[in-house]
């Protein structure tokens, strides 16, 4: 049967604050767990007034303390940012902290400008370019294999469960090298879904993690009572892309009514695009799109995003999803 999961970003809307932020992906993450989600996800993301994972491994202990069963995870961790020891230890301090339900995803993503760069300490096209090294140096912190001439306390043999991201054809060849399990970011870089999941298949060599290929999908998922409602819920996350394509990121904007209908064509060309991983909306209507979703790319897991200006129609929208994707079960 396939897996569902959901990808949060910890939004912060317009009018907002962090602490409401914060409350609000904990309480997402509560109704992940009832609705029968597999995953909840945290991103990293920096310098983003309308982002709160930027300290991801400290949101995931909130998002651990809120919830009880449900697997708590990065969605990811961009690792030239940080060394591999310092992960080993956070994500080993979670591992201990929530036996068997600690995920670290990890991705590589070296487009940050010059001044995250300083504010890191780091040059982080370099560190890109180590990214296959320090992922390998990683997995062996955590699971001491090799033995290395240091440890990490915590971090050294913890239950922590390795997935790579990618939205290309580099990560999709390095998780097949290393034997990982691959997530597709979808949900807004479409391009090489088919290819990347092509050669992640074809390439993949077994290791003591994984026996089999392990596909992980992004969709988005806006779901309410008329496909015009769901719709409206969207346009919040479709103001983000274009204010983020255009250079002038901010905070969640509420929705706004034909939204669409306000745009220029290359924008509205742009959401289409970006918009080719989604499900929106009545629940059977969003269903039916990730059940063709699933039938397109064989994907073992499907993550869901989609951020809404009120935290508690993204709540609702799942549960809608769930319960409908529940009555007939993908893979039964």
């Amino acid at each position: 049967m396939t897996d569902f999961s959901v990808l949060d970003l910890v939004p912060v809307r317009e009018g907002g604050t962090l602490e409401e932020a914060f409350a609000a992906s904990a309480s997402l993450a509560r109704a992940a767990e009832s609705a029968g989600c597999k995953r909840f996800w945290v991103a990293e993301h920096h310098a983003m007034e309308g982002i709160a994972g930027g300290a991801t491994a400290v949101v995931l202990a909130h998002i651990g303390h809120a919830t009880r069963t449900i697997r708590i995870g990065s969605g990811g961790i961009m690792l030239p940012n940080h060394t591999p020891f310092q992960i080993a230890e956070q994500f080993g301090t979670l591992a201990a902290l929530f036996p068997g339900r600690v995920d670290l995803g990890l991705g590589r993503a070296p487009g940050a400008g010059p001044e995250l760069q300083r504010a890191l300490r780091k040059n982080l096209h370099q560190a890109a370019e180590m990214f296959p090294q320090d992922v390998v140096e990683l997995r062996a912190l955590l699971t001491g294999e090799p033995e290395l001439s240091i440890r990490a306390t915590p971090g050294h043999g913890a239950d922590v469960e390795l997935w790579m991201l990618g939205s290309s054809l580099f990560g999709a060849s390095l998780a097949a090298r290393l034997g990982l399990p691959y997530a597709f970011a979808s949900h807004f870089a479409p391009d090489h879904l088919d290819a990347a999941i092509a050669v992640y298949r074809r390439d993949l060599q077994p290791s003591a993690a994984l026996d089999r290929p392990r596909i992980m999908a992004a969709m988005n998922l806006f779901v309410a009572d008329s496909t015009e409602e769901a719709e409206y819920l969207a346009t919040s996350q479709m103001q983000a892309f274009v204010r983020l394509r255009t250079g002038q990121p901010g905070k969640l904007p509420p929705p706004v009514e034909r939204y669409r209908e306000t745009l220029p064509p290359p924008a509205r060309l742009m959401l289409d695009h970006i918009g080719q991983a989604s499900a929106i909306g009545t629940p059977a209507q969003a269903a039916e799109q990730v059940r063709a979703f699933i039938g397109r790319t064989g994907a073992d897991e499907i993550v869901f995003a989609g951020p809404t200006f009120d935290p508690a129609m993204r709540e609702r929208s799942l549960a809608l999803a769930m319960a409908q994707l529940a009555e007939h079960p993908i893979g039964s």
